[in-house]
């Protein structure tokens, strides 16, 4: 089956967002609306949700948030912040018309989506949010904890490289790929679709450090101590939360945001990282479609 493929750019910031619609949005059957992770990734990796539109006819649109990705810009360290993304999330949906979607976001992209529900935005039927905490300092807990499961080689090149910011020693990038393999992604990058790849020219990282930092166990960018958990009892929308059962988002964060919002559903992907959307696409793509069907 060969599915329709749109691509464009909407003006924002003074600069352009990428945008890619895969299928019909006209079917009958509402479309959905991906964010990415990051801060600094793309819609890349993602895009193993083009099996929902292949299969069940729902179309899927995705788009590079500003300084990732297609939608490239100088650095904007003045103006990138959680709630210049939130911005971004809102002119999206204006500038394609969006007046009633499905919001899936996964990591960062959940943690966009859960604070964009706090305000109550209009027509969205329903929210996945994919393996996303509502604070950050809990997300920096558990990582620790779990880096403390790795061989106490890799645990102290992983602290070493925290204290003095040479992230690029071998030993570290050892330890890090092993964590990676063990939470974040188990697929290799010789295994992996080279459709769910970035190019490696297109920009994200200086964002990403800036947002987050420089490592998974510290976050001294702009996002750091950012929490909405006080918060979540305003999200109105049918919500569905997905994670893995190895993920880094771990069931302790996991259940933090399925307590605190309304009605919350939960599904634990067992063998799942962080990424079970590509590591389970089918099984993850008929949870996702089963739980949006039920609320159009």
């Amino acid at each position: 089956m060969s599915l329709k493929v749109q691509e464009g750019y909407i003006p924002f910031a003074g600069y352009k967002t990428y945008y890619r619609i895969v299928g019909e949005c006209d079917t009958g059957r509402l479309p959905i609306l991906a964010l990415h992770g990051g801060p600094g990734s793309a819609h890349y990796y993602v895009t193993s949700l083009d099996d929902i539109a292949e299969r069940y006819g729902r179309a899927v649109i995705y788009y590079d948030q500003m300084s990732c990705g297609k939608s490239k810009s100088p650095a904007l360290p003045d103006q990138w912040s959680a709630e210049f993304f939130e911005d971004e999330l809102r002119v999206v949906r204006r500038e394609l018309g969006l007046d009633r979607i499905h919001l899936w976001g996964h990591s960062w992209g959940g943690m966009l989506a859960m604070q964009y529900a706090t305000h109550r935005p209009a027509g969205i039927a329903s929210m996945v949010v994919a393996s996303g905490p509502a604070s950050l300092d809990l997300w920096l807990e558990e990582a620790n904890r779990l880096r403390g499961y790795l061989p106490i080689d890799m645990q102290k090149a992983l602290v070493q490289a925290d204290e003095d910011g040479d992230y690029e020693r071998p030993e570290v990038k050892a330890a890090s790929d092993e964590y990676y393999r063990r939470h974040v992604c188990k697929v290799s990058a010789e295994d992996e679709d080279p459709k769910l790849r970035r190019p490696k020219d297109e920009p994200g990282k200086e964002c990403y450090h800036f947002m987050q930092g420089m490592s998974e166990f510290v976050v001294t960018g702009k996002l750091s101590h950012w929490d909405i958990t006080d918060d979540l009892h305003r999200i109105s929308i049918p919500t569905l939360f997905t994670s893995g059962e190895a993920d880094e988002c771990t069931p302790y964060i996991a259940k933090q945001v399925v307590d605190r919002i309304p009605g919350c559903e939960w599904h634990l992907f067992r063998g799942g990282t962080h990424c079970v959307h590509s590591e389970q696409p089918q099984a993850y793509n008929d949870v996702v479609e089963e739980f949006v069907e039920r609320h159009e």
